[in-house]
């Protein structure tokens, strides 16, 4: 928690008329999150977008379910992060149940790389023997790949999402909102959502044919978790897919593997929220890929016998904890090398470089991505940390973390553009983006970022949080609370409530060394409010103020039975 934030409230566009029999609370925060109709805040199935404006969907599955009636040996490519597993996942599931002869392939990180690499593709060739290949949540950007695989008679059809500036590789076919031509009114669906309308637009033709078909709505848990975990934004057709999983999940009638990692990390199911999914389960099905392999999360997806999958789940737990020692030292480290720059630190922060660019060899690969957040969270700036390539150091890779109003891609490819011999490829979308380059061009490339990312708007740089107003005396109430749980899912682009607001301190004491408990008078008068602030710097607190300014959300405290109000402090400072 830091003191040094600038609040500032939301904006607020005119509210719609279809809200009128809404609380004016509820009113407010939706019409603020581009809400523009009553209907958007009903996630139905039915209400998601049709499928038939995904480009190059007709062709992928006509030729999808022509391998299956020929029981051609089908290969899933996928990526090593949560959305590339709960993609493959899906599409095991969905296409076994089909009648499909299908395995799965995950690239090693460390040894082949992102995406469909020529290298990937021979892997395929020698272990598998396949007759089509089809990538989910990578291949965008695969020309090689795709080239390396029709050059051996096997046919290739790309799933993805990422962002690309170059024609789509001459695959079979090639489905991605984000592509050139395409007209799915939805940008924002992750690499499992894309999965998720191939295979149940395939499901459709299959049932139409008098075929073996599946029922897509079984996984939405896979499609939930994916979406959230890759951070992709909630748009209202995100937000039903969510939706719809999160109510799976919370039920019990999901995969097992969830079931078995919400029962180690002591989470009750039926309480989880979306923003659960993303800090809960995503980062133990990404700790695989960080640390070993992806493999291990996605037969934890898979697993149908309890047993397997809470020792799998296990693995994952053990593999997280082991993530977690990892990053607090790179994170350690990287704090020294930034406080070894006279312009960088927290209290000049106007001063300081306009992105933060690191590496360091002993840096581990696999948790370069949650540093760069992390660095990103603390000082806002974006950030790329590096770490080699491999054991010979010649070749590092990056990965990048934005802020809101810097597209992290489109940076890196104006870099590229301009310096064409220092980047040797590139890829990603707004907020998150991954880059290898020689070691040598490290200095070349963090000027050059730098330069790029210094012609944006200084006031993006400044440290501020967002936030939803003031509430009135009488909106204290678990009855708001939770009116606002239940409108999740919350999360990328449409953001849970928080509220500011200045308060009377009647009571002040630390929690467990390092948590701050507050009794709270409203000065609009009422009763004694609930306060908590996690994890407080116990130097600047307890204190003799006697008024507090806050940014806080509405939670409900449940003990021995009882539910009460509590407010959740994301920021405090003292006031005269």
């Amino acid at each position: 928690m830091t003191l040094s934030l600038i609040l500032k409230k939301r904006p607020l566009p005119p509210i719609p008329s279809s809200f009128i029999n809404l609380p004016q609370v509820l009113a407010r925060l939706y019409a603020s999150r581009g809400v523009q109709h009553i209907d958007e805040l009903e996630l139905k199935l039915s209400r998601l977008l049709p499928a038939q404006d995904l480009l190059g969907l007709d062709s992928a599955i006509t030729q999808i379910n022509a391998a299956i009636d020929a029981k051609q040996r089908i290969l899933i490519i996928g990526d090593f992060d949560a959305d590339g597993a709960t993609s493959t996942a899906l599409m095991m599931l969905a296409l076994g149940k089909m009648g499909a002869v299908v395995d799965f392939l995950v690239p090693d990180r460390f040894k082949y790389g992102y995406g469909l690499t020529p290298e990937i593709v021979a892997l395929a060739l020698a272990e598998y023997t396949p007759d089509l290949i089809i990538t989910v949540d990578n291949g965008i950007s695969s020309h090689e790949g795709v080239d390396a695989a029709q050059a051996a008679n096997v046919a290739v059809i790309i799933t993805d999402h990422h962002l690309t500036s170059k024609a789509a590789p001459p695959a079979q076919a090639v489905v991605n909102p984000n592509q050139q031509g395409c007209h799915f009114a939805s940008k924002a669906l992750a690499g499992v959502g894309v999965a998720f309308y191939v295979l149940a637009a395939l499901a459709t033709l299959r049932k139409s044919q008098g075929k073996p078909t599946a029922k897509l709505t079984d996984w939405l848990d896979l499609v939930a978790l994916g979406t959230v975990a890759d951070v992709a934004p909630l748009d209202a057709n995100n937000r039903i897919l969510v939706s719809q999983g999160l109510a799976r999940i919370k039920s019990g009638q999901c995969r097992l593997g969830l079931l078995a990692l919400l029962e180690i990390a002591k989470r009750e199911r039926r309480s989880l929220t979306a923003q659960d999914l993303g800090f809960v389960l995503g980062p133990r099905i990404n700790a695989a890929g960080r640390m070993d392999s992806m493999r291990i999360g996605i037969e934890c997806l898979l697993a149908e016998d309890p047993a397997v999958a809470r020792e799998l789940a296990e693995q994952l737990e053990k593999l997280n904890q082991n993530r977690r020692t990892v990053e607090a030292g790179m994170k350690s480290d990287a704090l020294a090398l930034l406080a070894e720059r006279p312009l960088f630190d927290e209290s000049a922060q106007q001063a300081a470089p306009p992105a933060i660019v690191l590496y360091e060899p002993s840096w581990h690969q696999g948790v370069i991505g949650i540093v760069a957040g992390r660095l990103k969270e603390q000082f806002n700036r974006p950030s790329i940390v590096f770490a080699p390539s491999d054991d010979t150091e010649q070749m590092i890779k990056g990965s990048a973390r934005s802020i809101v109003g810097v597209h992290i891609r489109d940076a890196i490819e104006r870099v590229a553009e301009s310096h064409p011999e220092l980047i040797s490829h590139f890829g990603g979308h707004a907020m998150a983006a991954g880059l290898t380059l020689p070691a040598e061009n490290f200095a070349a490339f963090s000027q050059a970022f730098n330069t790029v990312i210094a012609e944006h708007d200084p006031s993006l740089f400044e440290p501020v949080l967002l936030t939803d107003g003031e509430l009135c005396a009488e909106d204290f109430s678990t009855q708001l609370a939770q009116q606002l749980m239940e409108g999740d899912p919350w999360g990328q682009a449409f953001p849970a409530p928080v509220f500011e607001g200045e308060f009377e301190i009647l009571e002040q004491r630390i929690l467990k060394e390092k948590h701050l408990k507050l009794t709270l008078r409203h000065p609009q008068g009422g009763g004694w409010l609930d306060a908590i602030a996690f994890n407080i710097d116990t130097n600047a607190w307890p204190n003799e103020s006697a008024r507090v300014q806050m940014a806080y959300q509405l939670d409900i405290n449940e003990f021995r039975g009882e539910r009460r109000l509590q407010l959740k402090v994301s920021w405090l400072e003292p006031k005269a």
